[in-house]
């Protein structure tokens, strides 16, 4: 089969690299470049934490098994995916029992999640500062991190061997169905012909979606202080020992590499505004910067090289959107807010979908046929994510 994807963000990638291991002929159609939308600016923890309702619990813990076996079949490859764990403690009474209950939530579904001292998160992380006060840190040991950069590189240095091509500039401006095809328009007055194309267009699927009669309804990624946006800050290299997520009251922290980390205020987020690009040496710069002097130690006197406005693709009923829009099963759509920790297993269930096998029992719940008769308008607005744990 011809199979055009649009998108080279994780989603498109990792559908172009099962696509094209399964045989498939495969084109993908970039408009800008790889990592230029959200899978470039993400804070990159694989996890499942409130995830509702169980079914997409359940997606996720399987996304985060998969990167766990695609890493192990990538014999000298960079180190993208580390399953090292994540720390997590509340900063007053109403956040310890709301901490409580999630972890009482997830140990109900055999969650792997343990309850372990201040000291012993310090054994954890020999740099951690936990404030006077907390008694309990839950662990959250199959939890990890991913550098996207280098998850990219190798789910679409992968689809390249097996024959993938890439098309960058190439926006989509027409998508037209037939008996014996897709037609897809380009905006320099080119076109490719494909059976079936694949939609991993991220925050922009609505728009992509509606030019093949269908619609996507997803949350606008450009209202201010939205669940759409956040800062992400990456910080210059630190003299600091952090190998995994934190997650606290204050800031949310992950390694970027190269002694980098990754900080997140989501408190500071209500004033994120992707019409205004903020300073790294700027007001919210500072405050990141002194929260994470105060909860890592060799950290004072480091700097932010860069403090953006993170955009989520995130549908607008906050669920993932997998499957073929229409009846012809010419055009398959994907779109989620959990891109990171679903990007490789949602590829493969794509292809294999695409490619003729059985639906998968784990996107049961996520097709786009729910929105059917649905008026998005209508629907309760999505909640911005403020405590850890919530993004």
């Amino acid at each position: 089969m011809r199979i055009a994807v649009v998108g080279l963000g994780v989603l498109g990638a990792s559908a172009a690299r099962a696509l094209a291991h399964a045989g498939a002929s495969v084109t993908v159609l970039e408009r800008s470049g790889p990592l230029a939308g959200t899978t470039g600016t993400t804070f990159a923890w694989v996890n499942s934490h409130s995830k509702d309702p169980r079914s997409y619990h359940d997606l996720n813990v399987a996304g985060m098994e998969e990167h766990s076996v695609l890493a192990r079949s990538g014999n000298g490859q960079p180190a993208w995916f580390h399953r090292t764990g994540n720390l997590e403690w509340a900063g007053d009474e109403a956040g310890a029992e709301r901490l409580a209950r999630s972890v009482a939530r997830l140990r109900d579904r055999d969650y792997p999640v343990d309850w372990i001292t201040p000291r012993a998160a310090r054994e954890l992380v020999p740099d951690l500062r936990v404030p006077e006060g907390v008694r309990d840190v839950a662990y959250y040991p199959t939890e990890g991190y991913v550098l996207p950069s280098l998850l990219l590189a190798r789910l679409w240095g992968e689809a390249r061997d097996a024959g993938a091509v890439l098309r960058c500039p190439a926006e989509v401006v027409g998508l037209t169905e037939s008996r014996d095809g897709v037609r897809v328009e380009l905006a320099d007055g080119d076109e490719v012909r494909a059976d079936a194309v694949v939609l991993a267009a991220g925050r922009w699927s609505e728009s992509v979606s509606a030019l093949a009669g269908h619609r996507i309804p997803m949350a606008s990624p450009d209202v201010a202080g939205s669940a759409t946006v956040g800062f992400l800050g990456w910080t210059t290299p630190v003299a600091a020992r952090v190998d995994r997520v934190l997650t606290t009251p204050t800031l949310n922290v992950r390694p970027d590499g190269g002694g980098r980390l990754v900080v997140q205020g989501l408190d500071l987020d209500v004033d994120a505004d992707p019409a205004k690009r903020p300073s790294p040496d700027g007001e919210h710069a500072r405050t990141l910067l002194a929260r994470l002097a105060g909860l890592v130690d060799g950290t004072e006197g480091a700097r932010l090289e860069s403090l953006r406005v993170g955009q989520r693709s995130l549908p607008a009923d906050g669920h993932p959107v997998c499957g073929f829009l229409g009846e012809s099963s010419r055009v398959y759509a994907m779109a989620t807010h959990s891109g990171i920790t679903l990007g490789p297993l949602l590829g493969r269930l794509a292809a294999q979908e695409v490619l003729g096998g059985e639906p998968s029992e784990l996107l049961a719940d996520f097709r786009p046929q729910r929105w059917e008769g649905v008026d998005p308008a209508e629907l309760p607005a999505l909640r911005p994510a403020r405590f850890a744990g919530q993004q």
